[in-house]
């Protein structure tokens, strides 16, 4: 679990961050056409999205291309429309990179069964979307050949310290969004990935961050006071502070937008963040920022609570009701299954319905959930049928 840090946000910064939220919507009216309202048509139409995200950790799926189709047959018949991989795990890739190792286990496995080319080929079989997931965003395991090789490149708290533990024990640097040599790299990887083949745009989500008592290497300090004329305050909540922070990272969200159009490139950027409060004070994500302003065109926001009333809870966030009425797709992302916390059916049910009640669409975490590994199941065959039922139910 990730910790909760209380971040004051002063009456002076709430004014600020009002203005900055005008200054967009205006900006975005006064670019629509005469008498319409921004993406009005888009917000009035049903969200009936529904997919999975599927990864290489813990699962056998990547490493067999007939596992591959099974699944996406199995996927489309149960009325899955999308499917989100991985293409960028623990600093590695899944394919020959210039920017990055390829993945050990498919090296081993065959670096020609090409997980997420297959991908995409067998989705266009069946009309169910690919969309390429960055999940480790820029984040890079400490030990990583990237964070040894270019310390220059990484992230520090104010005691020195260059990673930070998640996902159990695991040991996780940061690279830095404001280092122009991380932004070329981490750009180069998405073009990258995106011309290989082809798929439906591409998948940030909440370690596309800049981690909010992270910032005190060299590089950042330097930086900030050429930028500004003062010194890193010791504090990590300072307003001020976290504000310049999270403007370096939409600075690198729209340099990645900027490229991708030059390079003639699926534009659909879908943002999965965690819920918003904690995304804007630990993770620097401006999100509502980001959607308003039209830097990303569809959220999946993370809705990982486990009873039902913290599930509605989450589900009536302010920036989530702002998003509606801008008309900005909205999926819901639901745990399935992971690890030992798997979704009972029931309440699989109450929450597709509950999040399609809101007008969102719905994306389960993750593939070993549905019928895999995650959750306790005799007959593979009936509990694909339980999830068809599930589905056509929750329309």
């Amino acid at each position: 679990m990730r910790r909760v840090l209380s971040v004051p946000c002063s009456a002076n910064g709430t004014w600020i961050r009002l203005a900055a939220i005008l200054t967009v919507a205006f900006n975005l009216i006064q670019a629509s056409p005469v008498g319409a309202s921004p993406r009005l048509d888009e917000a009035l139409r049903p969200r009936k999205q529904v997919g999975v995200w599927l990864t290489n950790s813990p699962s056998p799926l990547y490493y067999s291309r007939s596992q591959i189709r099974s699944a996406m047959q199995r996927l489309r018949q149960s009325e899955f429309t999308r499917v989100v991989p991985n293409v960028w795990s623990r600093g590695t890739t899944f394919h020959r990179s210039r920017y990055a190792p390829t993945e050990p286990t498919l090296i081993r496995a065959g670096i020609g069964i090409d997980p997420i080319c297959t991908l995409a080929t067998e989705g266009r079989k069946r009309e169910i979307q690919v969309m390429p997931w960055f999940e480790y965003g820029l984040m890079e395991p400490a030990d990583s050949a990237v964070v040894q090789a270019k310390p220059e490149w990484v992230l520090s708290r104010a005691d020195g310290q260059r990673w930070m533990t998640l996902h159990g024990n695991h040991r996780m640097a940061w690279l830095n969004p404001s280092h122009p040599e991380v932004r070329q790299r981490f750009i180069g990887l998405v073009v990258e990935t995106l011309k290989r083949c082809s798929m439906h745009g591409l998948q940030l989500d909440d370690h596309f961050a800049w981690p909010v008592e992270f910032g005190y290497d060299r590089f950042t300090r330097a930086l900030y006071r050429e930028q500004t004329g003062l010194e890193v305050p010791r504090d990590y909540t300072n307003r001020h502070w976290m504000t310049w922070r999270r403007r370096q990272l939409t600075n690198l969200l729209r340099e990645l937008r900027t490229r991708l159009k030059a390079e003639g490139l699926p534009m659909k950027i879908s943002l999965s963040p965690g819920p918003f409060r904690q995304a804007y004070n630990l993770w620097l994500q401006d999100w509502e920022l980001w959607a308003m302003g039209g830097l990303i065109d569809e959220l999946v926001v993370q809705n990982y609570a486990y009873s039902m009333p913290g599930f509605a809870r989450d589900l009536d966030q302010p920036a989530l009701h702002k998003a509606r009425e801008w008309g900005v797709p909205t999926q819901i992302g639901i745990l399935a299954g992971f690890g030992r916390r798997t979704t009972s059916m029931n309440d699989l049910k109450n929450k597709i319905q509950l999040s399609r009640s809101r007008g969102h669409g719905v994306i389960f975490f993750y593939w070993e959930g549905l019928c895999g590994q995650h959750r306790d199941t005799s007959s593979v065959n009936q509990c694909w049928a339980e999830w068809r039922s599930l589905i056509s139910s929750g329309k």
